[in-house]
């Protein structure tokens, strides 16, 4: 309570050391004190902030802010959190001073990663961290993927926290749902292995969340490509043969048939038509009148033929291919011309003899 003496004592006599020409040494003074700590869903419902449990930031009592307000502190007031038993450390700010005297209230994750319970012994003392520019986050579970817009998740609820310190895992609220994060790496690095938040411009790295699996593109590209053809139509798939699908592809096609009955050959031996029984090469015809499918009540069945999407390698032979392979022609033809020399000369035509010559 009474270190604050200390500091002036200090500034004192590094005035009195410069001849009295100085003015006295403003030099920060550290607030340091125990309470048994409490995590914030044991605090007085008129008091109790439920959000407070999706930040970094603790409840004191009010004679904490009385030394403090003596102490020469810095702002924004960032305190280190130390059990005395195990010596496990964390940081983080303060939101009120409105906790009963000798208690301080945590948030829960807080209380976990101190691994303290209710009751327990935790030294507050205030600390100076660096301002951060960096972060490296590692969700604790898939279910964090499923957030359309993390990063603007992520700095909502940075707000409500002063400090990030290196293998805390904060506990963030979105949509009804809490998910658990770990922070791996902070920038720059410091001793304290601690950054401060507040009015910094933070860039963010996301780690792969804890259990995720890399899916395999390539395989699942060629499962698309090999589907070419209708499984139904050749009687591949379990409901078509449920229903006996291929049956009725069968019949509709002897129905169709433009032949039908028996046959006779030259020798006088009846032959009898038949439609064939491999389906690999039949087609559903869709233009001819439609053949009744019973299906039980309650059950549907969509047997329609399926176009396979084309692969890369057809569609660029296809463009590799000319579109136009004919020779043009023209409604004109050309009139073949004889080409005279230089030295040639061309040779004067005789006069034509007339028919007739009248004499008087």
């Amino acid at each position: 309570m009474f270190s604050g003496f200390g500091g002036f004592s200090s500034g004192f006599s590094a005035g009195f050391n410069t001849g009295f020409g100085g003015n006295f040494v403003n030099l920060p003074q550290k607030f340091e004190d125990l309470f048994r700590c409490y995590p914030i869903s044991m605090m007085n419902d008129r008091i109790r902030k439920d959000d407070a449990n999706w930040g970094g930031k603790i409840f004191l009592p009010p004679s904490a802010l009385n030394k403090l307000s003596m102490l020469n502190v810095r702002y924004p007031m960032l305190f280190e959190f130390t059990v005395p038993d195990t010596g496990k450390v964390t940081h983080g700010g303060v939101l009120e001073f409105t906790a009963e005297e000798g208690r301080t209230y945590l948030p829960n994750w807080m209380m976990e990663t101190l691994n303290v319970r209710p009751g327990s012994l935790l030294q507050v003392g205030s600390t100076d961290v660096p301002l951060g520019q960096f972060v490296k986050i590692e969700p604790q579970s898939v279910d964090f993927l499923d957030i359309s817009d993390p990063k603007a998740v992520l700095e909502n609820v940075l707000r409500k926290f002063s400090t990030l310190t290196v293998d805390d895992i904060i506990e963030v609220n979105y949509n009804n749902k809490t998910y658990r994060i770990r922070v791996l790496e902070v920038k720059p690095e410091s001793s304290s292995k601690s950054i401060c938040v507040i009015e910094t411009d933070l860039v963010t790295d996301f780690a792969p969340p804890v259990g995720y699996v890399e899916p395999d593109y390539k395989s699942m590209q060629t499962k698309s490509l090999k589907s070419d053809s209708d499984p139904s139509t050749k009687g591949l798939g379990s409901m078509s043969k449920r229903i006996k699908y291929a049956e009725t592809v069968q019949r509709a096609a002897q129905s169709s048939s433009a032949f039908t009955g028996q046959g006779q050959k030259l020798t006088g031996k009846s032959v009898s038509i038949e439609s064939p029984q491999d389906l690999k090469n039949s087609s559903i015809n869709l233009e001819g009148e439609p053949t009744p499918l019973n299906l039980p009540d309650g059950q549907l069945f969509f047997g329609f033929p399926i176009v396979p999407p084309k692969k890369e390698d057809e569609t660029q032979q296809e463009d590799d291919k000319p579109h136009f392979r004919s020779h043009g022609k023209t409604l004109r033809q050309k009139s073949k011309r004889k080409v005279l020399n230089d030295h040639d000369s061309p040779k004067a035509k005789a006069p034509k003899s007339p028919e007739v010559i009248e004499l008087d």
